[in-house]
């Protein structure tokens, strides 16, 4: 593999995903320092975290599509030289994020009491998890607010406003989380009343920037209908994706709350940390996106694949460091989120499965980014419903029907990574996803 600089991608690649990597890791902060924090209280908060979290995750995590099709259709118009038309996408996007949010905030209140007794959540966990959730679901149109804005500004090449949006937003909930939980004595409670006010700070930023690069590029501000009908089934096929990828992590903690209270707060570490990771190594998946779909709009498709190339290269690079520091780090990790004993040496075993899966995490999650900004949505979604149905639902039930615990559970889901890895991989080294041009047809 070339040394960084060497590839005449480097320079861009580096420009995109430096900032795009502190933008996302920043994101799972939200959780990850809710579960630092809240694992100080007892492993019973902890459990409720574990499920209001991972409700939470894959009910914002659905509407991923407002950001990964923005910045695809973006790109590719700012490729084919039409920044108005590009800017329109984005206005879109955002108002269709907010109708959804809203639908989404109530929904998820009213049926908080369903959601947390579907998951199995113990009666002892069960008030904390529900506290959680309705709290944190009236951050609901903020959070997807500001998803579509961030896809918006991707398309358009500009990672570092991203980046500091989501640096001080969670600077922010970092500080209120310390405040309410231990100076309010709020409990949990506080702590998902702090992501809450983070993420409206952070939408509201958003809207501002947005606005006026809109009104710069001769876009309108208000909301058409057509546009966010598109945005919508365009997204379509990535909401199956998504879907299919979050119900496989809401199955396994649903599992694991079942195995048992200590078992789903470990689970609650290493999938934090897993998230947490996945998406930092996903920086690159974003400049995948952003340049492929802007190479693709400027009918380059020899560059779009060479930039798929190279970012392969450095995902696997990256992944094999990730990992190994990781495996190195997970003894002193698992101290930092809870003072159970038990809970620690479990998690500890997990992590070191994180830990592993790290290089094909890397490579999985570039070539997402390459087909998301090619435009090959269905494609990915018909992949990602063959790994869930075909493998990870058939591994995971002999793993629950074996009573085989927490660490077997692991194990499918690593099966499960390694045919979406096969799948993805089949499909970059064809030439069907290199479809040129302003819009994929």
């Amino acid at each position: 593999m070339q040394l960084l600089g060497r590839s005449p991608h480097d320079r861009e690649i580096v420009r995109l995903a430096v900032p795009a990597l502190g933008a996302l890791a920043a994101e799972p902060l939200y959780l990850l320092a809710d579960t630092a924090i809240v694992g100080q209280l007892g492993t019973r908060s902890l459990a409720g975290l574990a499920i209001a979290g991972t409700v939470l995750t894959a009910a914002f995590g659905v509407f991923n599509f407002l950001a990964y099709s923005t910045t695809a259709a973006v790109a590719r118009r700012l490729g084919a030289g039409d920044r108005r038309v590009a800017a329109q996408h984005g206005v879109d996007g955002m108002w269709l994020a907010l109708a959804l949010g809203l639908g989404l905030m109530v929904v998820g209140i009213v049926l908080a009491p369903h959601i947390v007794d579907a998951m199995g959540a113990s009666e002892r966990v069960r008030p904390f998890a529900l506290t959680y959730l309705r709290v944190s679901m009236i951050g609901a149109p903020a959070f997807l607010l500001a998803l579509a804005a961030a896809g918006y500004l991707r398309g358009l090449q500009d990672t570092r406003t991203t980046l500091m949006i989501a640096v001080a937003s969670n600077l922010l909930n970092l500080v209120l989380d310390v405040v309410f939980v231990f100076g309010f004595d709020w409990g949990i409670e506080g702590s998902a009343w702090s992501t809450v006010i983070a993420q409206l700070a952070a939408a509201a930023a958003y809207v501002v920037i947005v606005r006026r690069s809109a009104r710069a590029n001769g876009a309108s501000i208000r909301p058409h209908r057509a546009g966010m009908r598109q945005t919508a089934v365009v997204g379509g096929p990535l909401v199956v994706r998504t879907a299919s990828l979050l119900i496989t992590f809401v199955a396994a903690t649903n599992l694991a709350a079942r195995i048992g209270d200590d078992e789903v707060a470990a689970h609650q570490i290493a999938f934090q940390m897993f998230f947490f990771l996945a998406l930092s190594l996903d920086a690159l998946a974003i400049a995948g996106q952003a340049m492929v779909g802007r190479l693709l709009g400027a009918s380059d498709a020899p560059s779009a694949r060479a930039v798929a190339r190279r970012l392969m290269e450095l995902g696997t690079a990256i992944g094999l460091v990730v990992g190994i520091v990781l495996a190195g780090a997970a003894t002193w990790l698992v101290q930092g989120f809870s003072n159970d004993p038990e809970v620690r040496h479990v998690a500890v075993q997990l992590l070191l499965v994180v830990a592993v899966l790290q290089p094909l995490n890397a490579i999985v999650f570039v070539l997402d980014g390459v087909l998301i900004g090619a435009g090959d949505q269905r494609f990915l979604a018909l992949a990602m419903i063959a790994a869930t149905v075909g493998v990870f639902a058939p591994i995971a039930a002999v793993v629950t029907v074996a009573d085989a615990g927490v660490l077997a559970l692991w194990g499918a889901l690593a099966c499960w990574f390694v045919a979406r890895g096969v799948a993805l991989a089949s499909r970059y080294s064809g030439p069907a996803w290199q479809v040129t041009g302003a819009a994929r047809l």
